[in-house]
């Protein structure tokens, strides 16, 4: 009989596990536990390929004991699938009411905390950070308790657990990790404000895949990856990805759905249909409008409240008439600013109800103070003509979509009555995907009390086809959609883990990251460039010189004087050719490298070549370029309106080329520029002799033939003419120009009629996507690999040997 493996298990994490409890004096937890099928890590559950583990905290403070502890763990893992985490009761205060509510989860819904804790924002606390990650390494031990990393899924849910993917990925490199933010991933000038911003950022990146509910967040958190961190995204079939030391992050962008089945459960329930008929009958003969919202200062209850204050002003007629019922879902987190909402809204609907009420009459309705169940909730989304969404700021919301299906589903309701009306401010994560809707900006309370009259008196015929237009979307894109959707695309993400040769982590507490290398590129180590320079006795060294020798961040470009002791060392030694193989201009590179006789220089990608310092500089007779240069003042003034309208940018004349670098402009903007003169200069100049391409910040024209990659045979041939082919060639580059150079020595070791280079060394600077087989980090490591080179003494050349040495060849 075959064997059949079970599936990988799907770990889901959340702050809490979707369980409820009530008291039971028979249980020896003195607790009795049941699934809440309102939690959504449990709505997703039902849609993923085999029932997952979930991990989270429970609502009550750890059990006194351990044993008492180990007991209760057993009972829920085994009961429900749920591993819950015990966070010592002031832990998790500072963590949960600490950090995440009173600075994180303000933070991100755009609230900085210019006045300590007066609106619900406080200053960052770093004693209160530490206890975030405290919390986090918790979740981490648990899930380490369970997980096998070669096969499972682990997926991480919201804000409260940022920090986790960095505390898993620093034990196991290769998991399976996927992170879903519920909330708004704020703008970069709000995020930048963050002083542990690159932490959070880091943490998220350990993600394999990392899921927004709208493009605006998606948008914002590449624009902080681009701003902060330095790194460009890309999209490729559909799909965003950011490349992250050698690791593709995948970026999801998908809002969540509902329960279906849940809803037409409760929905057709007889406890529904018996507070239907008690509802019609207390609000016999008026317009209901309904608001279902959390007590929190984003949510807009407030200025909900005063847009029915104008309405009720501005429309005489619908007094007496028209009712907002307002449900408040009880806070979750403590402070003064949930009670001044309350007071706030408390104040507004008392007056409401003072100017506009009368006997039989209350124009706002609030239900607080208590937990609302589903089915009388369901019960008011039913009867209601119109719901409206007021948050200022909100992660996604799914009231919307319940109030949709519930309008639907009502087997209440007939026919004519299926339909629906929905008024959501544009500031909120389900926005976009209603597209029926009347969105509101929440501050303009004129705005708002226009829609809500504007909803209650439409056509029957467009309200329903409002409805219709929504529930299609909702009804197809609901909980189950979303957790296949990305749980297909957190497996897509993750299959590069077995194609990637190694990994290795890098950097200390929450700076930690994976390097992870493709098959057969690897970290050039000094060793084995050592073993083969001394094994050999006609090298070549190639060297790039921005980002390669110098570090592209320094101001003052000039070589260190380490570096050209390195550089003077190699050129000593008989057995070396040396060269620097550069885009910059030949007068910079001879005043920068003045003290090296016996270096070769290639200047402006090879425009320009010379073998030593005594020898002329000629122009490399293997590009057969034309001479002339008209098409530079055509491209001058391009580039100089470019330059013009993007505020740090600037123009590098050469006398074979023109380069405009937008390093110190704007990194969205400067970046967006350059997409947009190369599409210019690329139609300008098609019928030119020329070459547009894009490097690392700049665009740059030059003449066709022109490359690196020709250098590189023009040097090789000539050392070939004078029979010394190279058996030793070390070439080194950061930017996409060195590719050219990487290109045509694999060509040369895939030619069998060429003599074989013995020892090849073709090198990257950056684990990135290169055709080098080997990378450094970074310029410190390749003049580290310099000086081991240059530390290798070697015997001079016997009579039999000659020294290589080069006239001018051309």
């Amino acid at each position: 009989m075959p064997s059949f493996s079970p599936p990988p298990h799907r770990i889901i994490v959340s702050h809490r596990l979707p369980l409820r409890s009530i008291p039971d004096p028979s249980s020896p937890f003195q607790l009795s536990f049941s699934l809440d099928p309102d939690s959504l890590p449990f709505q997703l559950s039902s849609s993923l390929p085999s029932p997952p583990i979930f991990v989270g905290t429970l609502p009550f403070p750890p059990p006194s004991s351990p044993s008492l502890s180990d007991d209760l763990s057993n009972h829920l893992l085994s009961t429900f699938s749920c591993l819950p985490v015990f966070i010592p009761s002031d832990l998790h205060d500072h963590f949960y009411h600490g950090f995440c509510k009173h600075y994180l989860w303000p933070l991100l819904h755009y609230l900085l905390p210019l006045s300590p804790s007066s609106h619900g924002g406080l200053p960052f606390d770093p004693a209160l950070y530490r206890s975030y990650l405290s919390a986090n390494k918790l979740f981490a031990d648990r899930i380490t308790e369970i997980l096998n990393p070669e096969e499972d899924f682990v997926w991480v849910h919201d804000y409260h657990l940022i920090a986790l993917p960095t505390f898993l990925r620093k034990r196991f490199p290769y998991i399976k990790l996927g992170f879903f933010l519920h909330s708004p991933f704020p703008s970069s000038e709000i995020f930048r404000t963050i002083p542990v911003r690159d932490d959070i950022l880091r943490a998220l990146l350990n993600s394999d895949m990392v899921g927004f509910h709208t493009f605006d967040y998606a948008r914002h958190f590449l624009s902080s990856c681009s701003r902060l961190l330095g790194m460009g995204y890309q999209s490729k079939r559909g799909y965003i990805s950011l490349e992250y030391y050698g690791r593709n992050i995948i970026v999801k962008i998908l809002p969540v759905g509902i329960d279906m089945n849940q809803l037409r459960s409760v929905i057709s329930s007889p406890e529904t249909a018996s507070k239907i008929r008690e509802l019609k009958e207390a609000y016999k003969d008026r317009v209901l409008i309904l608001g279902v919202d959390d007590v929190d200062i984003f949510k807009g209850i407030g200025l909900k409240f005063l847009a029915m204050e104008k309405l009720l002003e501005q429309r005489p007629e619908l007094q007496g008439r028209v009712v907002l019922v307002q449900i408040t879902n009880p806070a979750r987190s403590q402070g003064r600013d949930i009670q001044e909402v309350r007071d706030e809204t408390h104040s507004i609907r008392d007056r409401i109800n003072a100017r506009f009420g009368r006997p039989g009459y209350v124009p706002v309705v609030v239900i607080e103070n208590r937990p609302i169940p589903m089915y009388e909730k369901a019960a008011f989304y039913a009867l209601a003509e119109c719901c409206v969404m007021n948050a200022v700021r909100d992660g996604l919301n799914r009231i919307p979509y319940i109030y949709t299906v519930c309008r639907e589903l009502s087997p209440a309701l007939n026919a004519s009555s299926k339909k629906s009306v929905i008024v959501v401010s544009e500031f909120v994560g389900c926005s976009p995907s209603l597209s029926g809707a009347i969105r509101v900006n929440p501050w303009n309370i004129e705005s708002v009390s226009e829609a809500m009259d504007s909803a209650i008196s439409m056509s029957e015929m467009e309200k329903q086809l409002r409805h219709e237009k929504h529930y299609k979307y909702i009804s197809s894109h609901d909980v189950g959609y979303w957790a296949r959707s990305f749980d297909q695309d957190l497996k897509r993400a993750c299959q590069d883990h077995s194609v990637k040769n190694s990994c290795y982590g890098i950097g200390f507490g929450m700076s930690f990251r994976v390097v992870a290398l493709g098959p057969g590129f690897n970290k050039l180590s000094v060793e084995k460039v050592v073993s083969g320079y001394k094994k050999t006795r006609s090298r070549l060294v190639l060297l790039d010189y921005d980002g390669t020798i110098v570090p592209q961040s320094l101001i003052d470009k000039r070589p260190s004087e380490e570096v050209i002791r390195a550089v003077n060392a190699l050129c000593a030694d008989p057995l070396n050719v040396v060269f620097v193989v550069s885009g910059r201009g030949k007068d910079d590179l001879s005043r920068w490298f003045e003290p090296c006789e016996k270096l070769g220089i290639a200047a402006e990608h090879g425009y320009y070549i010379r073998w030593s310092k005594d020898s002329q500089w000629e122009t490399s007779p293997c590009n057969n370029q034309p001479r002339d240069f008209d098409w530079m003042k055509t491209v001058l003034p391009v580039m100089n309106q470019y330059t013009e309208a993007t505020d740090g940018s600037q123009i590098e004349p050469k006398d074979s080329a023109l380069v405009w670098h937008h390093q110190e402009a704007d990194p969205d903007f400067g970046t967006c520029q350059a997409k947009e003169l190369l599409d210019h200069l690329e139609k300008l100049l098609a019928n030119e002799p020329v070459v547009v391409k894009r490097g690392h910040h700049i665009v740059e024209v030059t003449p066709q033939g022109i490359s690196k990659g020709a250098v590189v045979e023009t040097i090789i041939a000539a050392m070939r003419d004078q029979n010394k082919s190279p058996d030793f060639v070390l070439c080194v580059g950061d930017d996409s120009s060195d590719e050219d150079m990487f290109e045509v020595l694999t060509n040369f070791t895939n030619n069998p009629e060429i003599p074989k280079i013995v020892e090849l060394f073709a090198c990257t600077v950056g684990n990135k996507p290169s055709m080098a087989k080997y990378y450094l980090e970074d310029t410190t490591d390749v003049l580290k690999m310099l000086q081991s080179l240059a530390d290798v003494g070697q015997p001079r050349p016997s009579s039999s040997q000659s020294y290589i040495s080069f006239e001018d060849p051309f």
